[in-house]
């Protein structure tokens, strides 16, 4: 029984011999031509002659004539050069678009800030809801002030007695002045008694002594007068400290806008540092983006831009008013800042949008998105028909992805692209283009 299939495969295995590889043998022997012209042609022999013998044979007292020319024995066994490949093409001329610079980003309030206290103290102001509108210098929080209105009085009064005792001070030094002058006179007048014999040498010597002491008196009274301006001085800073500890107990908000969280409550106790309250400025609005390392000098501050956001698709439009100096060390990538208009305040804070920063234009080919392919090496690209419908690849950059096609660049300014058939050719293939209609 195992015998049966042995036998059928080797019969399967001849007759596919002689269908594929005796092909011409057993169709010349089909045709009439006899059975040594089919084992000739089998063996590979060439048929003598310039031309094949012309056969005719009777059928129905009919004559047939069958010819071959040589030509056709000849060629018998020798490679055909390949077929073209058809395919579908677009001439396409490069057309200068508005090169944008497009990223994603999110709007950012343009100012923000948390209200702190300065001191501690408990608070006694009603709070105010979040939500709400706020003016600049508006009282957002107050803390009871306790006792630093009557530390700011006692400061108040020392400097008060601190200025009362510059006069008499001030008296002491031109009282002081005064006795020196008067000291000099005396011992002027001293010596010049004793140089006439009239006065002894005594007091010459005492009216020295007078002068010594009238100038330390004058010392001792400036240094007195110098002592009270320093009281001034330390009772003013006094005040002045106090002054300002009393201003801490309120808490008014630096700009106008809206307040991001309530106040803190009345009753509650705010130590130094603790939260009253968050403000944040929506007019105007910021959009923040990162633009990367290899289109950043292509951007300028002062460029025009427009967003659209991706929550109920609002068209936005601004300048740049920032561009990073520095990239971050983790992205590569450099921070730029949009001021966009807001006076309804329509747009909040944190919302993602997709952001066109205008730049120089450049020259792109406007092809269908299905007309992108890879070659060998993973590089994405175009296939183009070459001088003599040979098939080429050009790599190439997509500049914008619109619902019309991709923007690319890359190609030459006039290039024939393959848009149907490209994955089915490769570099110097020969083709059969048939061009289509770019509007089409």
């Amino acid at each position: 029984m195992r015998i049966i299939p042995i036998l059928s495969a080797i019969l399967v295995t001849a007759f596919l011999y002689a269908i594929v590889i005796q092909r011409d043998a057993i169709m010349a022997f089909a045709q009439g031509e006899g059975l040594d012209t089919a084992i000739a042609i089998a063996r590979g022999e060439e048929a003598e002659g310039d031309d094949a013998p012309v056969q005719t044979a009777a059928v129905a007292n009919e004559t047939v004539t069958d010819a071959r020319p040589a030509a056709e024995a000849a060629t018998v066994g020798e490679p055909s050069e390949p077929e073209a490949v058809r395919v579908v093409t677009i001439l396409s001329q490069a057309r200068e678009i508005d090169g944008a610079v497009v990223l994603r980003g999110q709007t950012e309030a343009d100012r923000s800030v948390e209200l702190r206290a300065e001191t501690s103290g408990t608070v006694v102001s009603d709070p105010i809801r979040k939500g709400a509108r706020v003016s600049e210098g508006d009282l957002i929080c107050e803390l009871d002030p306790g006792t630093r209105q009557d530390s700011l009085t006692e400061a108040e009064a020392r400097l008060a007695e601190a200025r009362a005792t510059v006069p008499s001070a001030e008296a002491r030094v031109e009282e002081a002045k005064a006795r020196v002058a008067e000291a000099e006179i005396n011992e002027n007048a001293a010596q010049k008694l004793s140089q006439g014999g009239f006065a002894s040498d005594t007091r010459v010597a005492s009216s020295a002594a007078a002068k010594r002491s009238a100038e330390a008196a004058l010392a001792q009274a400036e240094s007195g007068l110098a002592t009270a301006q320093a009281a001034i001085r330390s009772a003013e800073a006094a005040v002045a400290s106090t002054r300002r500890e009393l201003e801490r107990t309120k808490i008014h908000a630096p700009f106008g806008g809206l307040l991001e969280h309530d106040t803190a409550e009345i009753g509650s106790l705010l130590q130094n540092g603790g939260l009253c309250a968050t403000i944040i400025q929506l007019d105007p609005i910021k959009l923040v983006g990162f633009i990367p390392e290899t289109e950043v000098d292509r951007v300028e501050t002062g460029a025009q831009a427009g967003a659209r956001l991706a929550a109920g698709g609002g068209q936005l439009a601004g300048k740049v008013t920032f561009l990073s100096r520095s990239a971050d060390p983790q992205t590569r990538t450099f921070r730029v800042e949009i001021q966009v208009p807001n006076p309804d305040l329509a747009i909040r804070d944190g919302q993602t949008a997709e952001i066109a920063i205008s730049a120089p234009g450049t020259k792109a080919h406007l092809v269908p998105q299905s007309a992108l392919t890879l070659n060998d090496d993973g590089a994405l690209g175009v296939r183009v028909v070459g001088p003599g419908n040979i098939a080429g690849f050009e790599p190439v950059t997509i500049l914008r992805d619109t619902t019309q096609g991709a923007w690319i660049n890359g190609p030459p300014d006039e290039a024939q692209i393959i848009i149907i058939g490209q994955d089915y050719v490769i570099d110097g293939v020969p083709v059969n283009p048939s061009v289509r209609d770019q509007t089409q």
